[in-house]
């Protein structure tokens, strides 16, 4: 049944024509994504030359490097998507809030998009931005490994804001938490962070799921534009 045909009234789709649809339409906005990804996979590799030595794993979030459809969310939903790899997490009341991706249009910009994450009149008290980390990093994750976030964000007003790590490992999350240097303070801030596993009390059990949070302290009135985001991964230094 064509969609001009449901526009003049002609009959009501049979429930598994809908579904197939839906589905369809998932897997076409996934190819989208993916095939505005590879059109820029030559710049997959810039920055990369100032990675710790040892550095066996990196990657760079699909909201950074490829369009995402929808490119916003207006007033969303506290645990709404957007995109498969990213969620916010708040308890805004008013939800006075909207998330979007942006393109990168500078010449200096090492990814072709950003995320900016705008605030107005914040009355929550908790408000963060989940992160979603590929599976190729779970299986042979452990405690003699540091996972490194190099990220370059600016905001529009001084903000202060958190990296945490989480780690699944059935039951149980562990959980790493740094600040992310000095406050964002309406400039361009380029900030490196690492999380060094050998403090986390990991157990011998294969890791399930691995996602960061990033955390944004009084974010009334704000906002917050991440032009950059890669994460690494590479051997602790031995004792």
């Amino acid at each position: 049944m064509r969609a001009d045909a449901l526009e003049r009234g002609g009959g009501t789709p049979a429930p598994e024509l809908r579904d197939e649809a839906a589905d369809l339409h998932r897997s076409l906005g996934r190819f989208l994504q993916l095939a505005d990804a590879h059109l820029v996979r030559r710049g997959e590799a810039a920055g990369t030359q100032d990675l710790p030595l040892g550095t066996d794993w990196h990657w760079r979030p699909l909201i950074v490097r490829g369009r995402i459809r929808p490119g916003a969310a207006v007033a969303p939903q506290n645990g709404q998507h957007l995109g498969d790899e990213v969620a916010l997490y708040h308890d805004c009341p008013h939800q006075a809030l909207i998330l979007r991706q942006v393109p990168n249009r500078r010449a200096a910009d090492l990814a072709p998009y950003a995320l900016t994450l705008e605030m107005m009149g914040f009355s929550g008290s908790y408000l963060s931005l989940a992160l979603a980390l590929p599976a190729d990093l779970n299986p042979d994750l452990g405690r003699h490994h540091v996972i490194r976030l190099d990220a370059t964000l600016h905001s529009e007003r001084s903000i202060v804001v958190y990296g945490r790590l989480n780690i699944a490992q059935g039951p149980n999350t562990e959980t790493i938490l740094r600040q992310l240097g000095h406050p964002i303070d309406g400039r361009e801030c380029r900030r490196t962070v690492e999380f060094d596993l050998g403090f986390a009390e990991l157990s011998q059990r294969p890791v399930d799921k691995v996602w960061l949070d990033l955390i944004f302290e009084a974010p009334r009135m704000n906002a917050v534009t991440v032009t950059e985001a890669m994460l690494s991964r590479h051997p602790r230094a031995e004792m």
